[in-house]
């Protein structure tokens, strides 16, 4: 009876829902979200689930509110339970998303695409590059600002290679979910329904919106190349780095602004969507030995994050490799500590790469400095690269590091 719907007696009472897959027993999954195990019931019908799943309401548009397009690319945020597997598994549509949250429709209009379905540990740059282009077109539109739902692990990734790629004059908003849709503690209606609020605010850049708290009060506004996540559950995962969240968002559409940003118009929007494949983000520890990097300049790359300890090293018995290496790539430092920026002038390790020819990340997330120089060696030349490292282009880089 794996997947169908299930209509039982047990205790003297009707329960209905679908069948997990379990051994000795009948486990349900109701209509709340919760699961239930039963070993004394009696079945009253069975039905193929395809029967009883309810078709999405049309979305009406309605000419007082703002338009916003919603482009879905997966992850948990459009994934319910494979009731044949137990597992969650990408299944929704962007339209069926939204219909699962009608506050919606009171904030704005959606019109929903999928782009594609897939969970984000597959998200490459030829889907970067994908949802660039889309994202491009839909701004150049009627549309008041962009929504894009993304899987949680990867999406901090994205928000930076958008960043980078798109000069938006308009609100680009990613949003996910820690708990899948079809969950009582899932964290998706509140992040959507705030996401759409700042879609419809005066913002003019990239940002991720995801729950402040454990608690479902409001959400925060991280700039698009300031944001990490930082649990692997939470549902506050995500966390901006050595830079305030640019505001708070609660569901009732009420936003208080924390910090600097880019507003909506200030910019004209810009597409330069190529991007360098052949650029690695390594992350240094006790007894790596450099032949790591040698094993990926001699396939190609040029192009080298290194994630360094503290204020920004790797063992000295790296310096030589990456000075050859340095002479024809671009070697960038950041640090694994995340929170502060590099330093390579206090210790002697930090002068020695110096000279070597490794350039300073500043306060720059691995991640992100790993996708911006991916952009940077996609158009411009290397010389040109490595002056545009240490330049702040999109809020990348914070002149000075606030405590």
């Amino acid at each position: 009876m794996e997947g169908k719907w299930v209509k039982i007696k047990a205790k003297g009472r009707i329960f209905e829902g679908i069948a997990m897959p379990s051994e000795g027993r009948l486990v349900l999954k109701l209509d709340n979200g919760y699961n239930v195990g039963f070993y004394d019931y009696e079945i009253l019908e069975v039905k193929d689930i395809e029967t009883v799943k309810s078709t999405p309401p049309k979305l009406e548009m309605n000419p007082e509110i703002p338009n916003v397009k919603v482009i879905s690319t997966g992850g948990t945020i459009a994934s319910r339970v494979d009731y044949k597997t137990g597992a969650v598994t990408s299944q929704f549509t962007a339209e069926e998303i939204v219909a699962d949250i009608p506050e919606l429709s009171e904030i704005c209009n959606i019109d929903a695409e999928l782009l594609f379905n897939i969970l984000s540990e597959n998200i490459k740059v030829e889907h970067w590059i994908k949802l660039a282009r889309e994202i491009y077109k839909s701004l150049k539109e009627d549309y008041t600002g962009v929504i894009v739902t993304h899987g949680t692990d990867t999406m901090h990734y994205t928000s930076s290679a958008i960043s980078f790629m798109l000069r938006t004059p308009k609100p680009v908003i990613f949003v996910g979910a820690q708990r899948s849709s079809d969950r009582p503690s899932s964290d998706a209606a509140v992040n959507m329904i705030c996401a759409a609020h700042v879609t419809t605010s005066d913002l003019g850049e990239v940002a991720v919106v995801m729950h402040a708290t454990t608690s479902d009060d409001y959400c925060y506004i991280h700039r698009g190349v300031k944001v990490r996540k930082n649990h692997t559950s939470r549902r506050d995962a995500f966390q901006s780095v050595n830079y305030p969240p640019l505001g708070k968002v609660w569901t009732d559409g009420r936003i208080e602004w924390i910090a600097e940003r880019f507003k909506r118009g200030e910019r004209e929007l810009i597409l330069r969507d190529r991007l360098e494949e052949k650029v690695v983000l390594i992350k240094f520890h006790p007894n790596l030995p450099p032949d790591i990097m040698e094993f990926f300049y001699d396939k190609g790359y040029r192009g080298f994050v290194l994630e360094g300890t503290g204020l920004g090293h790797v063992s000295t018995d790296w310096i030589d490799t990456v000075k050859k290496i340095a002479e024809d790539s671009v070697v960038v430092m950041t640090s694994q500590c995340l929170w502060g920026r590099i330093c390579d002038r206090v210790y002697d390790t930090g002068r020695y790469l110096l000279k070597a020819g490794v350039i300073e990340g500043e306060d720059m997330l691995p991640e992100v400095a790993l996708t911006k120089l991916m952009w940077l060696l996609g158009n411009y030349d290397l010389e040109e690269a490595k002056k545009l490292v240490k330049v702040n282009l999109v809020g990348e880089i914070n002149e000075r590091t606030s405590y």
